[in-house]
């Protein structure tokens, strides 16, 4: 199983030619791909979005979060914090839910680097599947 981010989803949508973007088809295409739940209300947020492509989004599977999930995602994001450095609540929330379900995260966005020191795998970056 492989999570994307927003970035990386939104630049799958629009066409573009791109090695994450090639990493979110080569998921499709072998039913690995999962949404973390934030990545689902940010991209089904957007209005000019395609029926076609919501039906299609909304049928990716969910990585599921449990009760303790928002008590994780705090103490990362504050362990991000302490150290000087920013983090979107929101980022923190994807994630928490990539490190909950030991998954790697493709994204575009530079600011999940930050979570790598605390396990995040990364794809396109310097980790690898």
């Amino acid at each position: 199983m492989i999570a994307v981010d927003t970035s990386s989803l939104r630049r799958f949508l629009e066409g573009r030619s791109a090695r994450d973007v090639e990493q979110v088809a080569l998921a499709l295409e072998s039913r690995q791909l999962a949404l973390p739940p934030v990545v689902l209300t940010e991209i089904l947020s957007e209005p000019s979005l395609q029926r076609q492509a919501i039906e299609a989004i909304s049928g990716l599977p969910l990585l599921e979060i449990d009760g303790e999930f928002w008590a994780r995602a705090g103490l990362l994001r504050s362990g991000v914090l302490a150290q000087g450095r920013k983090s979107k609540i929101a980022d923190a929330l994807i994630a928490q839910a990539c490190l909950d379900h030991r998954v790697p995260l493709i994204t575009n966005d530079r600011d999940f680097r930050i979570f790598e020191d605390a396990g995040l795998l990364l794809v396109p970056g310097r980790s690898t599947l």
